[in-house]
């Protein structure tokens, strides 16, 4: 499963500039084959070249993807203790823990189709589910659907879940206990510290 929501979130990671015009249906369709013909065609990825898909998925995250809104998903009803300035950093400190946990799936992609189902939406939706399924050989489909809403700059994507498991609320009852342990702060610090192991990781694939 972590593979599942590694390879689709870094995907959708690399959305482009003009995705903001696009129906949130189209966007996933269209950005998911663009992405994935990419990794078929770069030897580098496909060769485990780590450092090579972070770069891409960092340099294109920011604009396309609600981390605030991910974050007080995954924090529940424990983000009412955050203060603006804690909650800055712990959205900045969780981005940066899903990109360097799920960046990597891309260099594990081996040609999986992805199928993209039917999709419907009222003129006035602005927030709404694209539904796909990731057909495997060997194994049972698996299902996938990603949760947009539509702001001022366009659509983002705020969750994704593989057969019916949220990505964000994933991490619910972990950060829960880690605020129970040292508060808000005490999960700041263990986020930090995740993320420099990653750092780490990262700059012996160099």
């Amino acid at each position: 499963m972590k593979y599942l929501l590694g390879l689709l979130t870094a995907i959708l990671f690399s959305f482009p500039a003009a995705a903001n015009e696009m129906a949130p249906d189209v966007l996933v369709k269209t950005v998911t084959n663009e992405v994935l013909e990419t990794v078929r065609q770069d030897k580098d990825i496909r060769n485990g070249n780590s450092k090579k898909v972070l770069d891409l998925v960092e340099t294109k995250i920011l604009p396309h993807f609600n981390f605030y809104r991910m974050t007080q998903l995954a924090l529940g009803r424990e983000g009412r203790q955050a203060t603006p300035e804690q909650m800055k950093v712990l959205v900045d400190e969780f981005r940066t823990l899903l990109v360097r946990t799920y960046s990597k799936a891309l260099t594990e992609y081996r040609d999986q189709e992805i199928v993209f189902k039917p999709f419907k939406m009222a003129p006035t939706d602005t927030d709404v589910r694209v539904r796909t399924e990731v057909k495997q050989s060997g194994g049972k489909p698996v299902q996938l659907d990603y949760y947009l809403e539509k702001g001022n700059s366009g659509w983002k994507v705020y969750d994704i879940e593989v057969a019916g498991a949220s990505l964000v609320t994933n991490y619910r009852s972990t950060f829960a206990q880690e605020i129970q342990k040292g508060g808000v702060d005490g999960l700041i610090r263990s986020l930090q510290e995740k993320n420099k192991t990653g750092e780490a990781v990262a700059a012996k694939t160099k």
